[in-house]
């Protein structure tokens, strides 16, 4: 017998910076076979370990003007002087395919892209337990100054303010059980009526009998 296909979905996984995003969206991608991350385009310079195409597409300022001009981004935004977007044909056809995508987009990139993709967003944000624990986290990476931690702190009360434009908000207290319920609201969306075009006709074959 046949799989029976469906349309994928595309997952948007956002919050403000330490609240546990990136931990939470490696763990989804590694016990979740048929989900994907989707690969930005950005402006900014490769990290050391980075490669083209597999971390993100690094272009110059002006192919990434050229590739919204003509249409190529699903969703694009200047993040801390920095242009990042999503190319829009690989999404598409990893949708029409059956296959999901994983978005780490912020919250313009999330309506920008519910906008381009109307049915296929589902969104969930991630609230820390605390500002406190919040400041401790991002403390506890080592990797950025006070500055560059006073800078983030106050970027995600910005983040933070926008929660109401999500499908989903869930406060990250205990890793473990982010990703359950991340994986939960996975399996709902992928079982909705219309992420399965192929049910109408099998809803008829019942009837017939």
């Amino acid at each position: 017998m046949n799989r029976i296909s469906r349309r994928g979905i595309c997952l948007v996984l956002s919050a403000p910076s330490g609240a546990g995003k990136s931990s939470v969206s490696r763990a989804l991608l590694e016990c979740e076979p048929e989900l994907r991350l989707s690969v930005s385009a950005t402006t900014r310079a490769p990290r050391p370990g980075e490669q083209e195409g597999v971390h993100y597409f690094f272009r110059s300022p002006e192919q990434f003007a050229a590739m919204v001009a003509e249409g190529g981004m699903l969703e694009h935004a200047n993040v801390f002087g920095r242009h990042y977007g999503t190319p829009r044909a690989p999404v598409e056809e990893a949708l029409a395919a059956g296959r999901d995508v994983l978005f780490d987009i912020d919250w313009q990139g999330h309506l920008l892209l519910r906008a381009a993709l109307p049915g296929d967003v589902v969104s969930v944000f991630l609230l820390p337990p605390s500002l406190e624990e919040l400041e401790r986290r991002l403390h506890g990476r080592g990797q950025d100054s006070a500055e560059e931690i006073a800078r983030r702190m106050q970027a995600s009360h910005d983040e933070i303010s926008h929660w109401g434009d999500f499908d989903h908000v869930l406060v990250n207290r205990d890793f473990h059980q982010t990703v359950a319920e991340v994986r939960a609201i996975i399996r709902a969306a992928r079982s909705t009526r219309l992420r399965q075009p192929w049910l109408p006709g099998f809803v008829d074959t019942l009837l017939r009998h």
